[in-house]
């Protein structure tokens, strides 16, 4: 298959011929050879690659969740880089020490995050090569609605390189987000949690349906990609999204999971299986698994487990929980799980579970879930309530559709 940049520079290099160019783009903007989108830029005699912009993580990815990313000169693309991440904050002390704090509190703001005119002065046209995961709760679909606002209000077109879905167009989970009340950096606009498209398709949804002024907007879609492939039938190679996102296993649990860091139980940031793995130190990880096992969710088995994050959450505790095994994902639902993980989790521990409320209804974009939890209602009834509504969506978005 051909993703968008290949596309590009085979069939569709005249819509940047000539053009001052911005790009934003990380590790992942790669194309179907690894060879980096940023180098292939520069080495175009028809490419005027004038400046880069970096999401969440930075450009070169070396950032943690929710580090500051400042202004700089990259000496080795010899290019001013940008952050839509963070530019006009300045980091706290304590910023890698208390990382959890400061997700919750900063992840979710809008401030800081807006691509400012000064920044956009030397270019004729914005370029987004970013790999999504899937999930709302993922901050490179808000920069890149942010930028595309921006990009409207200089009048300067906006090209999307589309990338895959990591896990298949076509399965959607979770509650739609209620809007404007529950919009955040990390969920803008009324999606499902497991929306269940590309970063192109979402950029046409997000361009009719929610900005303020319309883009000049320019999808390049891939060729060969069916809505329900996974990431590892693409044949493409792997590329971490961001630190936390190590594998297609982590990105297949993750639309559930990420409801953890809305909890006082770790997600296991600081372990080598982020997301898979969680727990925490009054936990029994041989009765949670137990309990969970119990309850035969489909295409998931839990498996007692026992580690010390190196960072985030209990780091340098050891916690006792499990790990999540994806054993068929066609039939699992993360997010099901998730909110049954939790259910076990009150049951066997209640005195010690938090949800943190603020975080916890940004995370899942509505308040409804966690009140309906706080009332003891079984995770099932949760689900079938946001049926409807995500039965709707599916309708709405046919449309936006480009596979």
């Amino acid at each position: 298959m051909q993703l968008g940049v290949d596309v590009l520079f085979d069939q569709r290099i005249a819509i940047l011929r000539g053009r001052r160019v911005g790009l934003i783009a990380n590790p992942t903007g790669v194309d179907a050879g690894l060879r980096s989108t940023v180098e292939r830029f520069r080495a175009h005699p028809e490419v005027k690659l004038a400046a880069l912009y970096g999401p969440e993580h930075g450009v070169r990815g070396n950032a943690q969740a929710g580090e500051y990313v400042p202004y700089y000169f990259d000496e080795h693309y010899q290019l001013p880089v940008f952050s839509l991440y963070g530019q006009t904050q300045q980091p706290a002390a304590d910023m890698l020490t208390n990382i959890d704090a400061i997700m919750r509190s900063y992840d979710t703001q809008h401030a800081g995050k807006t691509v400012e005119r000064e920044m956009l002065q030397a270019i004729e046209v914005m370029v987004f090569d970013l790999q999504d995961v899937g999930t709302r709760v993922y901050t490179y679909i808000a920069t890149m609605a942010y930028a595309m606002q921006a990009a409207a209000d200089a009048g300067i077109r906006f090209v999307v390189l589309d990338r895959p879905n990591p896990i298949n167009g076509i399965a959607m989970e979770g509650p739609i987000l209620e809007y404007p009340q529950h919009s955040s950096f990390i969920g803008l606009y009324p999606i499902p949690l497991r929306h269940g498209m590309t970063a192109g398709e979402l950029a046409r949804l997000f361009n009719a349906k929610f900005l303020s002024r319309p883009v000049e907007l320019e999808v390049v879609p891939m060729r060969g990609w069916r809505r329900g492939d996974w990431f590892d039938a693409t044949g493409l190679p792997w590329v971490l999204p961001s630190p936390n996102m190590p594998s297609l296993e982590t990105a297949t649990v993750y639309p559930g999971q990420v409801m953890l860091e809305g909890t006082n139980l770790s997600e296991a940031r600081g372990t080598t299986k982020p997301f898979e793995l969680f727990g925490a130190p009054w936990i029994d990880g041989y009765v949670l698994a137990r309990e969970l096992n119990a309850l035969r969710l489909p295409g998931a088995q839990f498996r007692e487990t026992w580690f010390a994050p190196t960072f985030s959450k209990f780091a340098g505790q050891r916690c006792g929980g499990c790990q999540l095994h994806v054993t068929d994902r066609e039939i699992f639902q993360p997010v099901a799980a998730t909110l049954a993980v939790l259910e076990v989790v009150r049951k066997l521990h209640g005195d010690k579970l938090e949800l943190h409320a603020g975080y916890f209804d940004k995370v899942l974009g509505t308040s409804s879930v966690r009140e309906a939890f706080e009332r003891g209602e079984p995770h099932q009834a949760i689900v079938a309530r946001w049926q409807p509504a995500g039965r709707e969506f599916a309708q709405q978005r046919k449309e936006f559709l480009l596979y």
